[in-house]
């Protein structure tokens, strides 16, 4: 039976601080942690560091599997992109010290020349090899250009790079046109990670932003399928409870994540 690995999202209870955020997830029984750079520098800012956040994370049974995000580095002209991969050299540097073995890579909001992404997406893997952290190519189903998943995966093709990845999204599958079937075109071993969250039916899927994302079993989406989906192409790697829902920022952020992870479970078991 495949094993799937419960990772939360650190966006889903986004008010929090960093390291209480540790804590409730491993309290909740997660197993792997997706922190957001921002949020890091954030608390370094307040006079924290990068070891202490490193000790949260063990002592609450936790390893970070994904860290979001590089961004940028599409769209930017070559007299700025120096300046734009130093900055991901950074977060990637940031990733590592994390113990992270992947970070995402977002895509800009305009349309995306493939070829030149392509080009892009593997300079950024060089310099991932350096710090032992390897960028993973995100779609948004809100953006103009790489919103499906075969635009994503297009660029990590035309990368070059061996094994490259993407990172799916029930929300941006649905948002952008698509549908969960869409998985059925790659092989588990693409992905990297896959963010899972519902899509609720009303504003119109179309038109929807990422506060309408609401928990597992609220929405539309046929989750069980989803995971049927991941077991025929071999998909086995981390599922993160991704949402930015401001009422569920609202409420108590133990039991958020405590729904989200008994959501999680019964479709993997079920």
């Amino acid at each position: 039976m495949i094993e799937f690995i419960p990772c939360l999202n650190t966006a889903t209870i986004r008010p929090t601080p960093l390291l209480e955020k540790i804590k409730i997830a491993g309290k909740a029984g997660f197993k792997a942690l997706e922190p957001w750079n921002d949020e890091v520098d954030g608390h370094l800012a307040k006079g924290g560091t990068l070891a202490e956040i490193r000790k949260a994370i063990d002592d609450a049974g936790l390893s970070v599997v994904s860290m979001i995000a590089l961004h940028s580095w599409v769209d930017t002209d070559d007299a700025g992109l120096p300046k734009v991969l130093e900055e991901a050299r950074r977060r990637m540097d940031q990733a590592a010290a994390l113990g992270s073995p992947t970070i995402v890579a977002s895509p800009p909001r305009g349309k995306v020349d493939i070829a030149k992404a392509g080009a892009r997406f593997a300079e950024l893997h060089k310099i991932g090899k350096l710090a032992g952290v390897r960028p993973s190519m995100e779609f948004l189903g809100f953006v103009e250009g790489v919103h499906t998943l075969k635009t994503a995966v297009d660029i990590a093709t035309a990368s070059g790079v061996p094994n490259a990845t993407v990172v799916p999204d029930i929300f941006h599958l649905v948002r952008g046109g698509g549908s969960i079937e869409d998985l059925l075109t790659i092989n588990g071993k693409q992905m990297s990670i896959f963010h899972i969250n519902d899509v609720p039916p009303k504003p119109d899927p179309l038109t929807q932003t990422d506060a309408d994302r609401v928990l597992p079993g609220d929405g539309i989406v046929d989750l069980q399928r989803v995971i049927a989906i991941f077991r025929k192409i071999g998909y086995s790697g981390p599922l993160s409870l991704e949402l930015f829902n401001r009422e569920l920022w609202n409420q108590d952020p133990l039991e958020v994540v405590k729904k989200g992870i008994m959501r999680m479970r019964a479709l993997v078991e079920g």
